[in-house]
Order: C-alpha cells, then structure tokens, then sequence
C-alpha cells in the first residue's frame, strides 16, 4: 500500500439530520473518486455505507461506516454518519476521532433539530467544518433561506463559496464564485463528466452581487485579501484559497456549496473544497492527553516517529469476530506488534490491520499518525480507551456517552435460545455503549435499555437476522428516575457476627432534595472522634451504591444530597463491610420517608405541520401531557415546538399521519428528567 504523507489526509465526517441525503453524498464521493464502480442508491437498499440488513431494509444509517478514497493526489478518509436521534452515540464517537466535517442540509427542510445537535457535538469537539445545501432540485427547495437558517440556529459565520444555478425542476448547475464559472453535468454520464465555462447572463449579477460578498467577508479574517480589496487590485485564486481554508481551519468561517446529489450534480466541487479547504491531521492542535501515573498533561504529536498513541472509538463485530475501530493520533501501529492499553494497565497483541470499505476490508502492514485503521486481536479493549507505547503511556480523553430514556424485556423462546441470548448480548454490549442490559429479579426477564424505540428494535431485530436468536419481546418501557419531596433523616445499625468476626457500624444520615440536574453528592458533618476517618469512604460508597435503586419502582435516584450528621463505633468491631451496609440501610429508610417520586423523561419535540392540521396537532399534544413552547412559520408548514413526557409518545408518528392526511413529520431528542 503506498503511503502517504500524512498532509496529503483528509479525515473527514458526513453529518446531518436524518433524510438530509449523507448517505447519498457519500455514495456519490465513492463512485467520482472510483472507489465505487456503480452507484449505491438508499432507496433501493443497495448503498455501499449502509451494508447491514436493517439499514438496507428501513433507508436509514443506524451504525457509522469508515472508507477511504483518493482525490486529487489526496487521501480522504470518510466516516458515513447516522442521523437518527437514537444513534447520536455513533455520531458522537465519530466527531471524536475526525479533523473536520461536511454538515449536509436538505434546501427544503433547512436547518432541522438533528442537524443542529450534531452541529453542537462537532463544535464542542472544535471540528472546522463545511456545508453543502443538497436538494436543490425539489419543490420549494431555498437556498438562501437554509444560509439564514445556520446563521440564526448554529450561530455559524457561512461562507458562499457556490451558487445554485436555477432551482427546484430548473436546477441545472453550479456557480463557482472562487473561479467565478458556471458548472454544468452531463446526465449521459451519472454526473461524472461536467463542464466549466462562462456564467448565464441572467445569474451574472447574483454572481457579481456574492463574489463581492465573498470578498467582503474573508478580508474581515486576512490581511493580504483585505489590502487587495481594499486597493481594487486583482485577488488571485490562490490567495482566495489560502484564505478561506486558514478562515475554515482556525474556526472562523464555514464554507457552503451547493447541489443535488441524487441528481449527481455538485460533487466534484465538494470534493475539491475538502482538498482545499478541510485541515490535514497535521494543521488541527497536536491531542493533549494525559500520563495515567503523574497525571501530568502528554502532547502526542501528529508524526510517525513520535510515540504511538491511538484512540479506539469503536467496536463492531464482523462475522463474529471482533473488529476494533482505531485513529492512530501519532506514532506507528504495526501488524504483530504489542501495545499497551494505559486505559486498563494490560498488554494486548495486534494480530492484523485493516483498511475499511464499509464492512469490505484490505490489509495492511502498519498504519501511521493520521489514519483511521480497523484492528483485529485486541482481547480485552473497549471503546474510548487508548492504545500507546508502555515506555510512553498515555490516556486520551474519553468519548462521552448518553443515558438510556427507554427499556423492553427478552426471553428467550427454548433454552437453547438462553445460551446464545446471554453470548449475543455480550457482542452488543461491546459493540453499543448506549445500550445497557439488566436482569429483572422479580419476573426473571432480562431488561434492555436504550436510546429509543427504533434503537431497541434495531437491536432485537439484529439479535433473530444475524445471530438467529429468537426471543419475545415485551412493549417498550420507559425508563424513570426516582427522587424526594422532603428532607428526612434516618439511622441504621449493623451489628453482626460473620465468620467468627464481629462487625459493627451505626450512621444516621439526612437526606435533602436539590435542584433537577444536580446530579448527587454526600457530605459529612460530623466530628472528627465520632467514626474514624477511614470508614467515610465506606459509608460514602454505601450511600451512592442504595442511589443505584429508589424506593419507589427500583429506578436510579437522583438530585439528593446525602450528609452524614452522627454515628457510632466500638472499638476493634467497627469494619468497612458493617458501615457500608449500615449506611445502605439507612439510606434506603431515608428514601422511603422523604417523600419519592418518579421523574419522567421529557422529549424535546419539533412537529412540522400544514396550517389546516394545527389544530388538531396542537390538541393532541396538550392531551399527550406536552407543553408547547413556540410556533414559527417555515417554507410551507408550520413548526410546533414541544416538550412531552416520552411515556406519551409511544404510536404518535402513526397518530400524527392520522391527523395530517400523512402530511405531518415530527422529531424528538431527550430534554430532561422532570416531574409530569
């Protein structure tokens, strides 16, 4: 495999809300640069990036896909991204380990919820990023509209660097203002030959009008272009280009083009704006980790000598065997070799390294600083852990994971179903940090919790298509919080022969109500003779541990304050076992009298509607318990914005057809736990 150098890599990220068309850019991408020799369509269940079953089969991206192609002399690593609010981890991990991304907006729908969540995870990771308005070819498609719309919701600074030439049935190319030429594809050819020449007459003044904007702009962020504007000299292409892509990288600009990927037209101008404009690994600030035993800041240059450090970001398994998804930060990782995982203090061997086509694969002898590599031979690693030289350790930072809002109970149909169930699971766990798996003790079933109902039914459909595992599945569940009303203060002693050896431990503790989000703490108050200092971590893990379990319904508890204002020791019995279990009583006595009660989980929800239904729909979510917090007028409908409690929401896009004649669509991300 020929090597590149590593200024020559683009890690890019496809991101956006869900039917916005990422897959379709992406499949597009593949197919110009020749990494694809016909084109995937999603519609037809043949996309390249969305290989798995369910994927073809429901149109949508559930799990990130990673491929490389090559562009202009450049290595482009592309992560396919989904948009689904139930995969936001996908996204999340991804951004983690990506240089930059290309958010992509429908021109019809604009800037929609999920766009703008995934916008907020690549500005908190500080991703440069692009923008390319797909759709332009559809009914009531606006361009300009979509600009304005990232200003006000992603507080973005965009940058034209593209106009569409004619809109919706008459969209027919694109004007480029950095070369100030109109484009135009040859449909004979699926969009891969395209000509560049002279602008229409009737777009020459829309063009002048934005060049001189574009200008305008881009010498607020560099002087060399300001002194020539300002002057009226002749600014050269590549001037323009150096400007806008220094603008981009250091965060300050994010350039916008423009097209219709499903009609192949505007592809090739986004490929040469990511050579152009999208940062190399080497132009992003070296990741800063941290050394596991000192503690002390570690910078982990991106160069092939300096010391390895890698950030594993995902776990998929492939045909049953475990592949691990790595982005190497520096150093070299080399097949055979022994790394060590400062996340877990173990040793662990690569047994192979593998470039990724999706789920194809080609291998590879090593992989250097900047590349994004899938890893097989890693027993014991998960995601969000490091991989680094043991002479140099360190740990990256880890990827933040999400809470599960939503629960359905499996039981397997025969006991050979058992077996596999509890092996089957144990593949998802790794695979899906988001997903979590309990046994109920009362009825025996097992408890799967996630982000959602197409997530939990993504999961158990896999479990029957893949792994052949056949199992009921309950309705789904909403998964609550317990908290309290008021403060109460309870005691508990343990006093108990174990062993031969006597334990004994007393704690009073009070408990008080805090604010919604703050989370739980404890606190003590007593003084210093009362109980000996070492078995306040004791008491302390007891507490947090009775927290896991309300008094209620079983649910997590929290937004308590738990302090411990009194106790008692005798001598030579007091133990770490009896003041543990001391204050887990007590704890739990506390919580039964303090008033419970359940907190709902509370959906943040966007309904666009036609104008004839609002009626209806606005009465059906005040009778769903939800609260409407604004209405806006957009490019046809109206949006409703909501919050709902998630118990409420279970059948509502089937409610919501019902009403609108079919005409309605809604999304919802979690809000937060409150009370109904």
């Amino acid at each position: 495999m020929k090597q590149n150098n590593i200024n020559d890599i683009r890690n890019i990220g496809i991101i956006a809300h869900i039917d916005a068309g990422k897959t379709t850019v992406t499949e597009r991408i593949l197919y110009y640069t020749g990494r694809s020799h016909k084109i995937g369509e999603v519609h037809d269940g043949e996309a390249v990036m969305d290989w798995m079953a369910d994927e073809q089969e429901r149109g949508i991206t559930i799990t990130s896909a990673v491929t490389t192609c090559s562009w202009d002399g450049r290595e482009i690593h592309i992560i396919d991204t989904p948009g689904h609010v139930d995969f936001t981890i996908e996204v999340e991990r991804s951004l983690r380990v990506l240089d930059s991304a290309i958010g992509v907006f429908c021109a019809v729908g604009g800037v929609e919820p999920q766009s703008e969540t995934v916008w907020r995870q690549a500005d908190k990771y500080q991703v440069p990023k692009m923008a390319f308005v797909n759709k332009l070819d559809r009914v009531g498609a606006d361009f300009f509209g979509t600009v304005d719309m990232m200003r006000e919701r992603l507080d973005a600074n965009p940058l034209i660097l593209a106009l569409p030439a004619g809109a919706e049935d008459e969209f027919n190319g694109v004007i480029d203002l950095v070369a100030m030429e109109q484009i135009s594809w040859d449909d004979d050819s699926l969009g891969a030959t395209f000509t560049s020449g002279p602008i229409a007459s009737e777009y020459e003044q829309l063009a002048i009008e934005y060049r001189e904007k574009l200008l305008e702009t881009i010498s607020e962020f560099d002087d060399t272009i300001m002194e020539a504007y300002l002057s009226e000299s002749p600014i050269t292409g590549t001037q323009l280009i150096d400007a806008v892509r220094k603008a981009t990288i250091d965060l300050d600009l994010v350039p916008v083009l423009c097209g219709s990927a499903l009609r192949n037209k505007g592809i090739q101008p986004l490929l040469d704006a990511i050579v152009r404009y999208l940062p190399s690994p080497a132009e992003v600030p070296p990741i800063v980790g941290i050394h596991p035993d000192t503690g002390e800041d570690v910078a982990c240059p991106a160069r092939t000598t300096a010391p390895l450090a890698a950030l594993l970001f995902k776990v998929s398994m492939m045909e049953g065997r475990k592949l691990s998804f790595a982005r190497i930060y520096s150093g070299r990782l080399s097949a055979g070799s022994d790394v060590f995982n400062a996340s877990r203090n173990k040793k662990e061997k690569i047994s192979r390294i593998l470039r990724m086509h999706a789920n194809k694969r080609e291998r590879v002898d090593h992989a250097d600083a900047g590349d994004i590599v899938g890893v097989v031979g890693l027993k014991d690693s998960s995601t969000g852990e490091t991989l680094c030289d043991q002479q140099h350790p360190v740990i990256l930072e880890n990827i933040e994971l999400f809470e599960p809002v939503m629960s359905v109970a499996v039981e397997p149909k025969t006991r050979g179903d058992q077996e596999k169930l509890d092996q089957v699971l144990e593949k998802f766990l790794a695979e899906d940090p988001t997903l979590r798996v309990r046994q109920d003790e009362d009825t025996g079933q097992t408890i799967l919790s996630g982000m959602g109902e197409l997530h939990l039914e993504v999961i158990t459909s896999r479990m029957q298509r893949e792994f052949n595992t056949r199992v009921n599945v309950g309705k789904p569940q909403v998964v609550y919080r317990e908290t309290i009303e008021s403060e109460a203060t309870a005691t508990a002693v343990f006093d108990r022969e174990i062993a031969g050896q006597h334990h004994y431990g007393q704690v009073t503790l009070r408990l008080l109500p805090l604010e919604r989000g703050a989370g739980n703490r404890f606190r003590s108050e007593i003084p210093p003779d009362t109980i000996p200092e070492l078995f306040i971590p004791a008491i302390e893990k007891g507490v947090l541990e009775s927290f896991e379990s309300g008094a209620l319904m079983g649910y997590p508890v929290v937004d308590i304050e738990a302090v411990l204002v009194d106790g008692a020791c005798k001598e030579s019995m007091g133990t770490e076992l009896a003041y543990t279990v001391s204050a887990s009583m007590a704890c739990k006595d506390g919580l039964a009298k303090a008033g419970p009660y359940l907190l709902d989980p509370f959906m943040a929800v966007e309904v666009y509607v036609p104008e004839p239904f609002m009626g209806d729909v606005i009465g059906d979510l005040n009778a769903r318990s939800g609260k409407v917090e604004s209405i806006e007028p957009r490019l046809g409908v109206q949006v409703i914005r909501a919050t709902v409690p998630l118990a409420r929401m279970f059948g509502y896009s089937t409610a919501l057809r019902s009403a609108t004649q079919g005409r309605g669509t809604f999304s919802m991300q979690f809000y937060r736990f409150d009370r109904k």
